[in-house]
């Protein structure tokens, strides 16, 4: 069992930068893939980005690539989503997700481990 934890949303003028942290604990695996999802109200969860835990390969959705970078440290079992020129579009609730597939994946269906969510809100 592996436990996912975020933390780092809040409210951020447009422009602004975040960055959301995420806590893997339980039986993790240097093979996971460490995703970032998100759902905006009334929209389905879509793919944000997602990084090799063991090579550290990433892998961006078109939105937001060139402003999101994710990164990890495995020695501490975390994984970072750094936001950067936010906009009001970027408003959602964010997860953090594992993938035991340990290869580059978009679907939330190859996902078996995901935290709560995190709240981003991008004010105009």
């Amino acid at each position: 069992q592996v436990q996912m934890v975020e933390s780092g949303g809040g409210l951020v003028q447009a422009g602004g930068s975040l960055r959301l942290s995420c806590t893997a604990s339980g039986r993790t695996s240097s093979r996971y893939t460490m995703g970032w999802f998100r759902q905006a109200p009334g929209k389905e969860r879509e793919f944000v980005a997602c990084i090799t835990r063991s090579i550290g390969n990433t892998y961006y959705a078109d939105s937001v690539r060139g402003l999101f970078t994710i990164s990890r440290d495995n020695a501490k079992n975390m994984v970072y989503l750094h936001m950067n020129s936010l906009k009001p579009e970027d408003t959602a609730v964010y997860y953090c997700a594992a993938s035991t597939a340990g290869v580059i994946s978009t679907s939330a269906s190859n996902y078996y481990y995901w935290g709560q969510g995190t709240h981003v809100t991008v004010s105009s």
